[in-house]
């Protein structure tokens, strides 16, 4: 397989050193001092392009690889107010593209675990919940996409619950998310619901990037040759 990695920061370093230990080609990298290589011509070549660099980026360089039409991996986050937007970008044009806001295969496990909680918590009064993320000063949004996605599960559940906030409130209808910026956390998530009676919780902690990084290039392997909208759900065969 032969990859374009448009962003080669730490984690384009982390899913090149798995990628060339499976055999596979770096073809393209992209970074800050060569953004005019990021060509239809030069996306031609690959097989599939993986997306890790900012919101104000990420929406033109997924544009750039379906107009190019090639499969394109986003990890990107901070831009999912444009998401329909590019999906629908994807459709029109026969592109292929696969966005989640964490790769990493016990990421979205816990998704899964998340969304079955809150559906069975949904079912019972008294309890209030939060989420609260940890990740390195260097992470720019904050909210983390990945906490987001878990407010958003929440929020399908529990219909008294229409909105996170990352200011204290006393609006019962919105869900507080606390982020906290320590290095050199790779990334906690946890969620909390608490009674007067007892707490439940649930927290997924990275150790390192290489869950990250690996869960992106089996995307990768996942999108190559396909056409459509696709998500880590696919990848990993999790029904809804």
């Amino acid at each position: 397989m032969k990859i374009a990695l448009i962003g080669y920061g730490k984690m384009g370093k982390a899913i090149e050193e798995i990628a060339l230990q499976k055999g596979y080609e770096i073809l393209l990298k992209i970074n800050d001092e060569n953004l005019a290589d990021l060509t239809k011509e030069n996306l031609a070549k690959c097989d599939v392009a993986i997306e890790f660099t900012n919101p104000e980026s990420a929406v033109k360089n997924m544009r750039t690889c379906i107009d190019a039409g090639v499969p394109v991996v986003c990890g990107s986050t901070g831009w999912v107010a444009r998401e329909d937007e590019i999906k629908k970008y994807c459709t029109n044009h026969n592109g292929s593209l696969l966005y989640s806001s964490n790769f990493s295969i016990g990421v979205n496990i816990f998704f899964e675990i998340n969304r079955r909680l809150a559906a069975l918590m949904a079912q019972q009064n008294g309890y209030d919940v939060s989420i609260e993320e940890t990740h390195h000063t260097q992470k720019k949004d904050a909210p983390s996409g990945t906490a987001i996605t878990i407010a958003q599960q929440i929020i399908s559940e529990h219909s008294d619950k229409n909105n996170w906030t990352l200011n204290p409130t006393a609006n019962a209808e919105e869900i507080l998310i606390k982020s906290k910026r320590i290095d050199p956390a790779p990334g906690t998530h946890n969620v909390r619901y608490t009674s007067v009676i007892d707490d439940i919780e649930i927290i997924h902690t990275a150790h390192s990037r290489k869950g990250f990084a690996a869960g992106a290039l089996a995307a990768a392997e996942f999108i190559a040759g396909k056409k459509g909208v696709f998500s880590m759900s696919d990848v990993l065969k999790i029904t809804n």
